[in-house]
C-alpha cells in the first residue's frame, strides 16, 4: 500500500503497470474506493500505467469533517500527480469521480491528454437530494441508506444473479466513513459545472451504462453534447458503475479511444 500526503490530506493510492508506459488516471465513485476499477486495470494493465487512488474520504484516505469542495478534490489529485512526477496523463472517473475529472481537465487542461466520463455530469442532482441524503446518514448512519443505493448502482441482473458480489459492494458502501460520504454530498450539492464543460478541450469520451438510474442515459447523453468533438457510447446491461457490471465492454471503449487520439 502507498500513501502521500498532499496538503493535509493523507491519500491512499495503487500505480501499476510499466514505467514508460501511457498513463492513465482512475477516480472513484461515492461511498466506493479504488477498488470499483480493479477488473478495468486487469484489461488495461498491459497497455497503461494506471493510477488509481481513495480520493478524500473514502477507502483508506482520511475523511475530514467537513463540506470538500470540488476544488479540494481537484488539489487532491494535482497533489497526488506531482507526487508522481506524472505531467499529462488520461483521466478517467465515474460519478462524483467524473466530476472531479471534468474539474481536473478545466483547470489543468495542459495535464490532460484524454478525458473519460462514466456515469456522470456537470450537475448531479439538486440541494434538496443531497441534504436529504446528508441528513439519512447523519441520522443513521452509512446503513440507513446502504440498500437503496444498491438499487440505483446495480442493475435487476446484477441484483439478482450475483447476489455474494451485491453483498460485498453494499459492505464497501456501509463502511464508508460518514464524515466522507457527508463531505463529498456536499461536493455533489454545490458544483454546477453547466456553464463550464464547453471549454474542455481534452479528446473526451462520455459512457454511461443503460440501466443507470441515478445518472440516467439522457442526462449523460446532454453532457457529451456540451463538451467540443466528445463521443457517446451507451453501455448495455449496465447501471450507474460499468467498471463493476461491465469491465470489459468499458475497457474495450477507452483502449479503442485512447489508441484513436494517441494516448494507447
Amino acid at each position: 500500500m502507498a500513501f502521500v500526503r498532499t496538503g493535509e490530506i493523507l491519500l491512499h493510492y495503487r500505480v501499476q503497470g510499466l514505467t514508460g508506459a501511457p498513463v492513465l488516471v482512475l477516480v472513484n465513485s461515492l461511498g466506493t474506493d479504488a477498488r470499483i476499477w480493479d477488473e478495468v486495470i486487469t484489461e488495461l494493465l498491459p497497455h497503461y500505467r494506471i493510477v488509481s487512488y481513495d480520493k478524500r474520504g473514502h477507502g483508506l484516505s482520511d475523511a475530514p469533517a467537513g463540506d470538500y469542495s470540488l476544488d479540494d478534490h481537484v488539489a487532491d489529485l494535482v497533489g497526488l500527480l506531482d507526487h508522481l512526477g506524472v505531467a499529462q496523463s488520461a483521466v478517467a472517473g465515474v460519478s462524483v469521480g467524473g466530476l472531479i475529472a471534468q474539474g481536473f481537465a478545466l483547470r489543468h487542461s495542459d495535464r490532460i491528454a484524454g478525458l473519460v466520463l462514466c456515469d456522470t455530469a456537470p450537475k448531479i442532482g439538486d440541494a434538496p437530494l443531497w441534504d436529504e441524503r446528508i441528513a439519512a446518514v447523519q441520522g443513521g448512519g452509512m446503513e440507513a441508506l446502504a440498500d437503496a443505493v444498491m438499487l440505483r448502482w446495480f442493475t435487476e441482473r446484477y441484483r439478482r444473479d450475483s447476489a455474494d458480489a451485491l453483498a460485498g459492494w453494499r459492505n464497501m458502501l456501509a463502511r464508508t466513513p460518514a464524515e466522507g460520504y457527508i463531505g463529498t454530498c456536499a461536493t455533489l450539492r454545490n458544483t454546477d459545472l453547466r456553464n463550464d464543460i464547453a471549454g474542455i478541450a481534452a479528446p473526451t469520451l462520455v459512457v454511461v451504462g443503460d440501466a443507470d438510474v441515478a445518472t440516467p442515459v439522457e442526462l449523460v447523453r446532454e453532457t457529451a453534447a456540451c463538451i467540443p468533438g466528445a463521443r457517446f457510447e451507451i453501455v448495455p446491461d449496465a447501471g450507474h458503475i460499468p467498471s463493476i457490471e461491465q469491465p470489459g465492454r468499458l475497457s474495450a471503449l477507452m483502449k479503442t479511444y485512447f489508441n484513436e487520439v494517441g494516448h494507447g
